[in-house]
């Protein structure tokens, strides 16, 4: 516990406070060893143009990985026995170097070879060589393969612990979107504005969290920033912001404020996966995103259960209250136990520490040499521009940026399309209406069912025997999943009559979210293994294109019901639907032909 909360927010501010003198790191105690790959460096002459030679030590350690990986059958398909028997110098180093950088990638071949051998090392605690560059300088790297300072190497119930909080802060800051939609008609009411005024306050909220990763992802790549004061110190602002927010007495300054509540909560959304995948390989990591993903797919369908019968009661400002009450306890959880989780973050910081022991400037992590490089000017254009550049010159991320945004748009016109439905044809109230919206969490729950069968009986398995395949191979499910959205809108469309059940249109938005919820899975894997040194960036567009497409339709959805009716207001949706069918079977059979003339895939 003590090792959980040094690295979390509240032990980094102690130390900042006590100088270091509590929640002392062990470069920091009496009687710390260096580990003695490192005093043979250190102590080599300076001049030395040779990278280190293989030790009797690291040999030693060679051996005992092949001894292991003969125990772990199943991995040993992507280890290089080469590499490992032979001592080779030059692939050691590469190892070493590749080691943190690509276990900050979500989905490559690379990573994947590389996390199998040392899966493989892990069975054994074996020492890790230190790497020499050409001009002397020594990385920092972990001190073995099993080192507890490793996100990776931290217990299930440690890894699960963290992955509970991120998704509860997660599910937070999307529950606050939609917990406003209950108070529509109390702010027309108090402030004397229209419907369509009186959904501005959930419409810019969705937004602001489009825009915030533009500038929060990139932010949290910095080795020097890393993942957890982003956290901390926007979702501080977000609480504080929760204060005035229901005190408001002006229209504009509601307005204002939940802009700002959607923009200060955003990193859950640009940083919530890569924490996921600092702590999870890359075989089981997307059952952590299913997770993390189910929190942000379920908070705004709770949202109005949450406050439908509260508002009923007490006013429309509960709703806002109740952001605080939820956000509120999160924070305190995240400010307590989450820790750091960036790699090159916490190596960079281990980098400090052996130079403050040993005094030799040599010592540095691959990361802070990494840094030098970064210019703050020239990541905030690429982390603007590179989303838009991709999505207007590649057509397979011009579909995926597309289809995401109008299903999450679709999902959103929900929340002004059923007060048109439940209360006129079956004379629910306010309060039961947001009950029906738990169909979401059932539709939710038959997605993860499916995608998580998926994974465990088939993809695992096939990629142990056979490693990664093509990246539409990621595709299949969602051939069958992209069938379900429209189908869903259809029986929406069709049976929202009086003179037919509730539970017949409930279906509908019932098939329309599990089948939304594993083609979106399937997607969010394919991207990055088509474009892994581009991920973050478009990961971050694509959160803005969903977003602004949300807003849209949060005010285009009202007036079309309205309008053309409820059956072919809901019918155009569905067909529209459709396109994503045909936009999946033709990335399926062409996506391989689309990426050889993209200067931006990987092939």
């Amino acid at each position: 516990m003590s090792d959980l909360m040094r690295e979390a927010p509240i032990g980094q501010f102690l130390r900042f406070v006590t100088k270091n003198k509590v929640f002392k790191y062990p470069e920091e105690l009496p009687g710390f060893q260096l580990p003695e790959a490192y005093n043979t460096m250190l102590n080599e002459h300076s001049n030395e143009k040779l990278g280190p030679s293989r030790s009797d030590s690291e040999n030693a350690g060679a051996e005992e990985a092949l001894e292991a990986a003969d125990a772990l059958p199943e991995l040993k398909h992507h280890v290089t026995t080469r590499s490992i028997r032979s001592g080779d110098v030059e692939h050691a180093v590469a190892l070493r170097r590749t080691r943190t950088r690509e276990s900050t990638r979500p989905y490559t071949e690379e990573r994947l070879e590389v996390e199998a051998e040392f899966a493989i090392e892990r069975t054994k605690s074996v020492a890790i060589m230190p790497t020499k560059t050409s001009d002397g300088t020594i990385l920092v790297d972990w001190y073995a393969s099993d080192d507890p300072a490793n996100p990776q190497n931290w217990s299930n119930k440690k890894r699960f612990f963290v992955s509970l909080i991120i998704c509860m802060y997660t599910f937070a800051v999307y529950t606050g979107s939609a917990i406003y939609t209950s108070s529509e008609q109390g702010v027309m009411n108090q402030f004397g504005v229209s419907a369509t005024d009186a959904s501005l306050p959930l419409s810019l909220y969705v937004l602001a969290y489009g825009i915030g990763p533009l500038l929060f992802a990139p932010l949290s790549e910095f080795p020097i920033v890393g993942r957890s004061p982003v956290y901390t110190i926007t979702f501080l602002i977000f609480v504080i912001l929760s204060i005035p927010t229901p005190l408001v007495n002006n229209f504009a300054g509601l307005l204002v404020l939940r802009f700002l509540q959607g923009f200060f909560g955003s990193p859950c959304l640009a940083n919530g996966g890569a924490t996921m995948q600092d702590m999870y390989s890359l075989l089981y990591l997307p059952y952590a995103l299913t997770l993390w993903v189910s929190a942000a797919f379920c908070g705004p369908a709770l949202g109005p259960l949450l406050s439908g019968f509260a508002v009923m009661a007490k006013g429309w400002r509960w709703s806002l209250w109740e952001i605080l009450w939820i956000a509120g306890p999160v924070f305190i959880l995240m400010f307590l136990f989450v820790p750091e989780t960036s790699t090159p973050n916490i190596l960079l910081r281990r980098a400090n520490r052996l130079r403050a022991l040993t005094g030799d400037s040599r010592l540095k992590s691959q990361s802070e040499i990494d840094q030098k490089g970064l210019k703050p000017s020239a990541v905030a254009l690429d982390a603007l521009i590179k989303p838009i550049e991709i999505t207007i010159k590649d057509p397979a991320i011009a579909f995926v940026n597309m289809y995401t945004a109008l299903v999450y748009g679709i999902y959103y016109s929900f929340f002004e399309v059923f007060p048109l439905v439940y209360p006129v044809y079956y004379g629910f109230s306010l309060g039961i209406i947001g009950v029906v919206f738990t169909c979401v969490l059932v539709s939710c729950g038959v997605g993860i069912a499916i995608y998580c069968s998926y994974l465990n009986w088939y993809l695992i398995p096939d990629i142990m025997k056979n490693g990664l395949r093509a990246q539409e191979h990621r595709l299949v499910p969602a051939l069958i999943a992209a069938f379900g959205p429209p189908i869903g809108l259809f029986i929406f469309a069709w049976t929202a009559n009086p003179t037919i059940h509730w539970i017949a249109p409930t279906i509908g938005i019932t098939i329309y979210g599990a089948s939304v919820f594993v083609v979106m899975q399937c997607i969010f894997v394919y991207v990055p293994l088509s474009y892994p040194q581009y991920a973050a960036s478009l990961f971050a567009g694509n959160d803005f294109f969903r977003s602004a497409l949300a807003c849209g339709s949060i005010h285009f959805a009202r007036p079309l019901f309205i309008n053309v009716g409820i059956h072919k207001g809901v019918s155009v949706l569905a067909g529209l639907s459709t396109m994503g069918v045909i936009g999946m079977f033709v990335l399926y059979y062409l996506g391989a032909k689309l990426r050889s003339r993209s200067k931006f895939a990987q092939n």
